[in-house]
């Protein structure tokens, strides 16, 4: 329900009602804060409550990828290993009802200034609606996926089909005789692909760059299975916390180069085998570190990718024997069946890197290699393009600080926060799944739960000793981002464009958004930082 009115007096506002909005409202409520939340869609669930397009699935896999909240997964079973879009909306409704956290949260509104007042030291905020908030302490819980990114083809308004973004995928669409095209290739346009390749339709699907994906092994739980699971809860998300990418799998702490080529084989056959994330996380450590090593990688990839497709065009277009890519420094996709969908007669890929998309006009777009141009005729486009990742959504926010700098002049030079988590003169402002933090590369609910825990640390600190607001200095900022750039130079990264690297928004600064030193490391920064104020100015 939406709730408009002409101002409140908070201690707290979240924004944002995906995992990090709903752990952060009930975790400051339990404090003993008053807190709201404003939201802009019209219930929980983040991303998952937007995500309706065919196909659309998590990849994080379960009971990892929830709320470590006993109260709610005690009467709580997801039904399958990855749970898909539907089933997520659901959960997230069972986590109200349980949480209760519909009767402090603002619906359907969305913030449009957040400033803040160095002499009554308190956040204004504005929204779409009218509402205004007065609060102590701003957390912005935006999450990475929420500002859609849209391409700015020539002619695109000139376009008289349907044209949709995957983040906005009507219910009613039927495709089912028609011609559809779909741009972009990454997580939800694989699954797009992979579900739409089954129905009645021509399917064009235009790639730059092939997405890496591995199997996901999907299959559905069993409701005593579930249950029998929550034994082992505690120490499933004990082994969360402590890894480097918040996933309980096991670790190997071996390079690639002190096994022999057949065993490495029996344990690539293993990984590929168990499904999910396994191939990466519990492999070799250094395929994100090493050329060579990652070359390894990509020789088994496309060996297992092309023995599942017949066209040969279409192999050497998403699995090219020579290597075209590093493995993994793009946001890696789970598939259930895409290779083989994409083999189908009815579905025609395009390479965008030689034959570009150089317009629109009223009946489909046209592609061009420099010599001839040819027009595809769609009645569908589908843009599968993904979002100004990590930082777009904390941009719309309005966010001005106490010297009156807007947030968006002050990151044009580059991000600068403290631990991912702060803003330098940004009194009592924290973030939640923000740049510069373990953020998307981490599996989102238990990386965020050690976010808001250590918000809540910060807050109950401040009130022991009588502290009125905390903001990060800019020396230990600066500090922070060359931490940042650091950890990314010993890894692949940045040899790859990718939006961890801001590289995928035409305009956007080229930089590491995601901290790649793993969790322990910038969790340990965390605690450190917490005992004496290190890297903070405080005021009484």
């Amino acid at each position: 329900m939406t709730r408009e009115g002409p101002h409140i007096e908070t201690d707290a506002i979240v924004i944002g009602g995906g995992f990090g909005g709903c752990n952060s409202l009930y975790k400051l409520r339990n404090l003993g804060l008053s807190v709201k939340l404003i939201e802009a869609g019209s219930a929980f669930g983040g991303v998952w409550h937007w995500n309706r397009y065919p196909g659309a699935r998590v990849d994080s896999e379960t009971p990892a990828y929830q709320f470590n909240i006993p109260a709610v997964w005690k009467e709580w079973n997801f039904s399958e290993r990855f749970p898909g879009d539907e089933e997520l909306r659901r959960y997230f409704q069972h986590v109200d009802d349980v949480l209760g956290l519909s009767k402090d949260t603002f619906f359907n509104t969305i913030v449009i200034k957040t400033e803040y007042n160095p002499v009554s030291r308190r956040w204004t905020l504005q929204t779409n609606t009218g509402l205004t908030a007065t609060c102590k302490y701003v957390i912005a819980a935006t999450g990475s996926s929420y500002k859609k990114h849209y391409p700015q083809f020539k002619g695109l308004e000139t376009f008289k089909g349907t044209l949709v973004h995957a983040a906005d995928y009507p219910a009613s669409l039927c495709v089912k005789g028609k011609r559809v095209g779909v741009i972009g290739n990454g997580a939800s346009g694989l699954q797009i692909v992979q579900t739409l390749a089954k129905e009645d339709c021509e399917l064009n699907v235009f790639i730059r760059t092939p997405c890496f994906t591995v199997p996901m092994r999907q299959r559905s739980i069993p409701p005593e299975e579930a249950e029998m699971m929550k034994g082992y809860y505690d120490g499933i998300f004990d082994r969360c916390y402590k890894s480097a990418s918040g996933f309980a799998h096991n670790t190997r702490f071996q390079s690639a180069h002190q096994a022999t080529p057949e065993e490495r084989k029996l344990l690539f056959d293993e990984l590929w085998a168990r499904g999910g994330y396994s191939f990466l996380v519990s492999n070799y450590y250094d395929f994100l570190l090493d050329e060579k090593t990652n070359g390894i990688f990509y020789d088994y990839w496309v060996q297992q990718v092309r023995k599942r497709m017949t066209n040969p065009e279409k192999m050497d277009l998403v699995a090219p024997l020579k290597q075209h890519m590093f493995i993994g420094t793009k946001r890696p996709s789970l598939e259930q069946d895409y290779y083989e969908m994409i083999d189908r007669s009815n579905v025609t890929l395009h390479n965008l890197k030689q034959s570009p998309i150089v317009e629109f006009d009223a009946s489909g777009v046209v592609t061009s290699n420099g010599e001839s141009a040819k027009h595809h005729d769609l009645d569908v486009v589908i843009f599968a393009t993904g979002y100004d990742a990590v930082t777009g959504s904390l941009m719309d926010l309005g966010i001005t600080d106490k010297n009156q700098n807007p947030l968006t002049e002050k990151w044009k030079s580059g991000v600068l926060t403290h631990l991912g988590l702060m803003i330098p003169d940004a009194p009592n402002l924290f973030m939640v799944y923000g740049p510069q933090a373990p953020t998307s590369l981490a599996n989102g609910p238990p990386f965020i739960e050690m976010e808001v825990d250590w918000i809540c640390n910060v807050i109950e600190k401040m009130q022991r000793e009588g502290i009125e607001s905390i903001e990060p200095t800019h020396q230990a900022a600066e500090q922070w981002r060359e931490q940042v750039f650091e950890a990314s130079q010993r890894t692949l990264y940045p040899k790859t464009d990718s939006w961890y690297m801001g590289a995928n928004i035409p305009g956007k600064r080229r930089e590491p958004l995601v901290w790649l030193g793993g969790m322990p490391s910038w969790w340990k920064c965390c605690t450190e930082a917490l005992e004496k104020w290190d890297g903070f100015h405080t005021s009484s």
